[in-house]
């Protein structure tokens, strides 16, 4: 699903967007690096990076979810102000298509934070009727400080969003959810 082109990811989203929706959906979350493609697999270099496509891609997605009254989770990289590396983000877009908030993941692997990204600094927490979300990304599946700051923080649920398809990571996403009551 997921390429090195932001206007074929971008369709691809908002097809699943409009799916989502049809079926009662009010919340949908997308992968890490889904609209921007993923560093070390999609994107070898920042050079290939499309800037100019993300964002126009990222504003049709936030008008889509204005019109379908949908919350979208949705993992791109953000670009940061040269030479800094961009953040390896989730942008929240609420139900009336404005940033509600976002996520840049804090705990990035040596080679991201070496070749591909800065890291973020704090978590992120949103609410959706009543619900308090959390998110995280792909490797901080491993780092029990995070689940436990998001029970501090009052999260019910931790939204995981990873690129590999990899059934592990659903084992431990379930593991912490049940260490921590989520």
């Amino acid at each position: 699903m997921i390429s090195h082109d932001a206007r074929r990811n971008g369709l691809t989203v908002r097809r699943l967007m409009r799916e989502a929706a049809e079926a009662g959906a009010q919340l949908i979350q997308f992968p890490e690096g889904c609209l921007s493609g993923y560093a070390k697999e999609q994107i070898s270099d920042g050079d290939q990076v499309n800037w100019p496509a993300i964002e126009e891609e990222y504003r049709h997605v936030a008008v889509l979810a204005a019109e379908l009254q949908l919350w979208v989770v949705l993992g791109s990289a953000h670009r940061l102000t040269p030479p800094h590396r961009p953040h390896n983000r989730l942008y929240v877009i609420n139900a009336d298509g404005q940033v509600a908030g976002r996520y840049d993941k804090r705990y990035c692997s040596h080679t991201e934070v070496l070749r591909y990204y800065t890291p973020g600094i704090r978590p992120s927490v949103f609410s959706v009727n009543g619900f308090r979300f959390g998110c995280a990304l792909c490797i901080e599946v491993n780092f029990q400080e995070l689940f436990a700051e998001y029970e501090r923080l009052g999260v019910d649920c931790l939204l995981l969003s990873a690129y590999p398809v990899d059934s592990v990571f659903e084992v431990k996403a379930r593991a912490h959810a049940a260490i921590n009551n989520y």
